[in-house]
């Protein structure tokens, strides 16, 4: 197993690619701690995780709220010893151009995309430093590298994950610390399924950004995980700073 004696945190673990993650890590040997705002979410996952036999923490909050993520990364070390990966997938789109986000909307998508990333990363990083090391995961978008309309608040918060994740891998990368981002492309999640639901007309949009990607489809959620597992495994250890393109094809197209 590719995570056996690890412990990982998982944030966005109550649904779609998070809790994609947090089964396929439990499954791989890591002992889990699950960080999402939505209780129900987290007892589901929480009992795939138990039903296959894995262990897992839950603890439910908002990760762009300041002192959450100190709490939840010392419960995770109070139970399990430490942290060797963190995976930073909690997000939050809201959609709207520059002129049509409220103020209020664009502080909420960053405080959960980029705050949630920086707090989380701010707690964990001294338990790897003592551990000799870790893994950090985060998430970006196709959106970041290759720009698209009406989303502009979560667009250019997934664009700061990006430099967000290669200072930081520049900074921890002597205390054997990795720190890697996952550009996912449109995956069919409950998430990507809201961000529909916000148009009037829902199914061209589907369909435009269904065709938009070479291979003619949505991802999946188990697809995205299984590159968090490479990224926050041992078979990546000389991958720091960079981004991995999850995207069907969309930034080729």
């Amino acid at each position: 197993m590719k995570l056996a004696g690890k412990v990982a945190l998982v944030t966005g673990a109550g649904s779609g690619i998070g809790q994609a993650i947090a089964q396929l890590f439990a499954g791989e040997g890591a002992r889990l701690a699950l960080i999402d705002r939505d209780e129900a979410g987290l007892a589901e996952t929480a009992a795939l995780i138990a039903a296959a036999g894995g262990e897992a923490l839950v603890q439910a909050g908002d990760v762009g709220l300041t002192g959450f993520a100190d709490a939840a990364v010392a419960a995770c070390a109070a139970r399990f010893g430490g942290l060797d990966v963190l995976v930073t997938a909690a997000g939050f789109s809201c959609g709207g151009t520059v002129t049509t986000t409220a103020p209020e909307d664009w502080d909420a998508v960053f405080r959960a995309n980029v705050g949630g990333t920086w707090l989380f990363a701010r707690a964990a990083i001294p338990l790897m430093t003592v551990r000799g090391g870790g893994a950090i995961v985060t998430f970006a978008s196709q959106l970041a590298l290759a720009g698209g309309r009406g989303n502009s608040a979560y667009i250019a918060a997934k664009g700061a994950i990006l430099s967000l994740t290669r200072t930081m891998a520049l900074d921890y990368a002597a205390d054997g610390i990795r720190v890697n981002a996952i550009a996912p492309g449109a995956i069919d999640t409950p998430m990507l399924r809201r961000s529909f639901a916000r148009h009037a007309n829902p199914e061209p949009i589907r369909e435009a950004s269904r065709s938009r990607h070479a291979m003619k489809r949505f991802g999946r959620a188990e697809e995205v995980a299984r590159a968090a597992l490479y990224l926050g495994s041992d078979a990546s250890t000389f991958s720091t700073g960079t981004t991995l393109v999850v995207d069907g094809g969309w930034l080729a197209a």
